[in-house]
């Protein structure tokens, strides 16, 4: 289809160009903070919304929640599951450009259509039906405390503390102050110190290793990582990319003083953790959403 026709096309239909590589990238950032469990449902969706100029992808999983926005202009949304997209991120990195739009399905709005053409194939999901939570007031506002870091770094430090633990968890303390990030294991095993810009007052949090090695991998080159205190969500930012992860806690993040942790908390399970955090109030709110009904399978059609 010459392109004259393939923009006069996408403009009667409410279609917007995006990178292939762009989506892609942005698919890779969501998908894996989606939900495994078959009790949350719609956290097992990736929330699609455009609208203003802007399309978010949205995901969550009761302890992180992942957004990030990209240039868009049109209008619609769409809850998809993520079994449903798993395959299609690798596929969008070899288109040029892709064409993003919503279908209704009815006068609702619930369980619309999503449609991805690319030069050569359309793809399109029927949307679940079901309300994907309210995520922006997890997403903090406000911090004391920001590093400016390289996940590379971060990457390698994390990776030599988990040769040290013993468990599948292994959590980590970071305590933020001058110009550096210190990683220490709770059992005092293993210490790292990084580089990093910190502007704001001192500050330690304690988060799952898994967690904080999969934010490193999904924000990538370098982020800010910014913290209000030990008990409340952390946020990883960068390029347009929201990542908030739930800490664990200690006894001093507890007592919201200086007290030392006691050795048997030295290495909780994160679930049990996050459940005790204050912020778990707002956490049970996503992980209760309501349950939709399952999304169809993907249709494929060659585009001429």
């Amino acid at each position: 289809m010459p392109d004259w026709l393939m923009a006069r096309w996408a403009d009667e239909l409410n279609i917007d160009y995006i990178g292939g590589l762009e989506l892609a990238e942005a698919l890779a950032r969501v998908l894996p903070f989606t939900a495994t469990e078959d009790t949350r449902p719609v956290l097992q969706c990736v929330n699609f919304v455009a609208g203003e100029g802007k399309l978010t992808l949205a995901s969550a999983d009761g302890f992180r929640l992942a957004v990030v926005k990209l240039d868009c202009d049109v209008e619609g949304q769409a809850l998809i599951n993520r079994d449903e997209l798993a395959g299609v991120a690798n596929a969008l990195r070899k288109a040029h450009r892709v064409n993003l739009s919503f279908e209704a399905s009815g006068e609702s709005l619930d369980g619309m259509s999503l449609i991805i053409d690319t030069e050569a194939i359309r793809y399109k999901w029927r949307g679940a039906d079901g309300q994907f939570p309210d995520y922006q007031k997890l997403i903090p506002a406000e911090t004391n405390t920001t590093a400016h870091l390289d996940t590379v770094e971060a990457g390698k430090a994390i990776a030599s503390l988990k040769a040290l633990a013993g468990d599948k968890s292994y959590p980590i303390d970071l305590t933020l102050d001058g110009a550096y990030i210190t990683m220490t294991s709770p059992d005092d095993k293993g210490q790292v110190t990084i580089p990093a810009d910190i502007e704001g007052i001192l500050g330690r949090v304690r988060i799952e290793g898994g967690y904080l090695a999969a934010a490193m991998r999904a924000c990538g080159g370098m982020v800010d990582f910014s913290m209000t205190d030990g008990k409340s969500p952390v946020l990883f930012t960068t390029d347009g990319y929201q990542l908030v992860v739930m800490p664990m806690l200690t006894a001093e993040s507890k007592a919201g003083g200086e007290a030392e942790a006691k050795p048997e908390e030295a290495e909780p399970e994160p679930e049990a953790e996050v459940e005790e955090a204050e912020a778990v109030a707002e956490v049970e709110a996503v992980v209760k959403a309501e349950k939709p009904k399952r999304s169809r399978k993907r249709e494929k059609v060659a585009v001429a």
